[in-house]
């Protein structure tokens, strides 16, 4: 599998500006840390710290909603306008910037995966 990775400042410039806080109906402070393609997959690799175990504020069930949310709103139009169409959206919240594909016990992290069917996100369950 290639992983294209795509500069987060290009791809912001592209299709919305500047890279700066997303609302979400969690109410998390939230952000796009990057984008990567490989294959005919989309992941939007976000950043919150509040979801940091050691805080305790907020846990999956806190930010489930946020998914969804992120696919539809965000990952699917910034696709339509970057001219990026893809099958598949993983959308990943972390509470620290991470490398893609390396392990870190210390990072928390919560993902879904969406399937993209007719410009509409249709979650994956794993």
């Amino acid at each position: 599998m290639t992983t294209f990775r795509f500069n987060i400042a290009v791809f912001a410039a592209l299709v919305a500006g500047p890279v700066h806080a997303i609302d979400v109906p969690s109410g998390i402070d939230l952000y796009l840390h990057e984008v990567l393609f490989a294959d005919n997959a989309a992941r939007f690799r976000f950043v919150a710290p509040e979801i940091a175990r050691d805080l305790g504020a907020f846990g999956f069930n806190d930010v489930a909603d946020d998914f969804a949310h992120l696919c539809a709103v965000h990952a699917l139009p910034a696709l339509e306008k970057a001219d990026k169409p893809v099958q598949e959206i993983v959308i990943s919240i972390s509470d620290r910037v991470t490398e893609f594909g390396i392990g870190d016990p210390e990072v928390t992290q919560f993902f879904e995966a969406f399937a993209v069917e007719n410009a509409t996100c249709i979650w994956k369950e794993f």
